[in-house]
C-alpha cells in the first residue's frame, strides 16, 4: 500500500517522463506541443489520459455542464467518425452519458488497456507505448476535426 504522497510522487515522475520523452515529438501541423495539457481550444473539451495500479485510459472527455449542449458535441464527433476511425484505428467505446471520478456527468471516447501498473516502473514502457500512438493520432485527428467544432468556442 502506498501513501497519498508516495502515489503521488511516483504518478508525478511518470507523468514526467513520460513529458520528456513526447517533447521530442511535434505535433501533427509541425508545433512544439505540451502533450501532457493537450490544448483542444474549445472550453469543456479535453484530451485525457491516467493509469492507475490496474490499467490505463486515454479519452477525449466532453464535460460541459449543459447536457444538451455536451450532446450536440457528442454528436459532432459522430459525424466525424469515420475519419476518426482512419486517425486512430483500434476500436475505441463511445459514451453519450458517463460519470467522471468526480461524479460529473460527461461523455467521452476512450480505449483502455488492462493488466498495467503505473506504480511498477517496469510496466511504463507499455504505457508509454499505449499513449504515444494514440494521443498521436488524436492530434492527427483533432488538426482536421477542430474547425467543425468553432461553433463551441
Amino acid at each position: 500500500m502506498y501513501t497519498r504522497d508516495e502515489v503521488k510522487r511516483i504518478k508525478e515522475k511518470f507523468w514526467t517522463a513520460f513529458g520528456q520523452y513526447m517533447g521530442l515529438n511535434l505535433s501533427a501541423e509541425f508545433e512544439k506541443i505540451n502533450w501532457i495539457n493537450y490544448r483542444t481550444g474549445v472550453k469543456h473539451l479535453h484530451f485525457r489520459m491516467d493509469a492507475d495500479k490496474r490499467s490505463a485510459i486515454i479519452m477525449i472527455e466532453l464535460a460541459h455542464p449543459d447536457a444538451g449542449i455536451r450532446r450536440l458535441m457528442f454528436e459532432q464527433f459522430e459525424a466525424y467518425q469515420t475519419m476518426f476511425k482512419e486517425s486512430v484505428g483500434a476500436e475505441w467505446i463511445w459514451e453519450v452519458e458517463a460519470e467522471n471520478n468526480y461524479g460529473k456527468e460527461i461523455s467521452r471516447i476512450y480505449t483502455t488497456i488492462e493488466g498495467v501498473n503505473i506504480f511498477k516502473e517496469e510496466d511504463w514502457f507499455t504505457l508509454i507505448d499505449f499513449f504515444k500512438p494514440r494521443l498521436r493520432a488524436l492530434d492527427a485527428f483533432w488538426c482536421d476535426a477542430k474547425y467543425g467544432f468553432d461553433l463551441f468556442k
